[in-house]
């Protein structure tokens, strides 16, 4: 019986990748950005340790300063990175995006978590006088959109108790700025599934959430924005509809 010898520049070698998708994903989870006393604790390393790998994560434009004090969040190549990711997304999802459009008759939005907020990635516009449309590349606020609350809704609490800011930004009377209440409210969106946006972040604008989480993970979430003449009434036949295509795409892509 032969034994192979491990080679131990390569156990090294693979020691510092791990550590350094640590260190990112230590990141992720703080848009505003860690000083590196902060990311050695999150990750359990010495602060030297993290010294080195986020000077070297820096160098290749992984992570960029946060602030003036020596903060660090994940830096321009990562948004590159996923910028491929989400073309690919959005090219295996758009048919389905494509079909939820027409069965409805109004927008559908294709978006995703990105530096504490939502992304839009893709969308299919309705042929309506009267739209609620947004550019992909835009960015939202999590907590008073559908799509935002939907995303929410889909990860751990503590997760989201790091990602939300202390204070929620109002934008209109109808907008939640409780943590606890909106809190109350991922809970019901965890249990059915969807959730909704109610002139929260635009007056006269209302919106319907679900997400899809592929094998690696990752959340999307797809939404169906409307002006609010066209969204109260038609609220669960909305949600039937999108839920009906998330679970289409589950099944297609052996999704979760």
């Amino acid at each position: 019986m032969s034994t192979e010898k491990q080679d131990p520049s390569r156990t090294a070698n693979v020691q510092v990748i791990s550590r350094a998708a640590k260190i990112l994903r230590a990141l992720k989870n703080h848009p505003k950005g860690l000083s590196l006393s902060q990311i050695a604790k999150e990750v359990d390393m010495a602060r030297s340790t993290v010294q080195r790998i986020v000077t070297t994560l820096e160098q290749e434009r992984f992570v960029s300063s946060a602030s003036s004090n020596g903060g660090y969040r994940l830096g321009a190549e990562i948004a590159m990175l996923a910028g491929a990711v989400h073309r690919d997304l959005r090219e295996d999802i758009r048919p389905f995006l494509i079909k939820l459009s027409y069965q409805v008759n109004e927008t559908v939005d294709l978006s995703v978590l990105d530096n504490g907020k939502v992304l839009f990635v893709d969308q299919i516009i309705a042929p309506h006088p009267l739209q609620a449309t947004s550019q992909p590349g835009a960015s939202f606020p999590l907590h008073c959109t559908a799509n935002g609350k939907a995303i929410l809704a889909s990860m751990p609490i503590a997760e989201v108790e790091k990602l939300l800011p202390d204070h929620l930004q109002q934008f209109n009377d109808h907008t939640i700025t409780s943590r606890d209440e909106l809190f109350k409210e991922l809970e019901v969106v965890r249990n059915h599934g969807v959730a909704f946006a109610r002139e929260e972040h635009i007056e006269g604008i209302c919106a319907v959430g679900a997400v899809v989480v592929d094998r690696m993970g990752n959340l999307s979430a797809i939404s169906i924005p409307l002006p609010a003449t066209r969204f109260y009434g038609n609220e669960e036949k909305l949600a039937a509809a999108l839920l009906d295509t998330c679970k289409n795409i589950n099944r297609h892509f052996d999704f979760k």
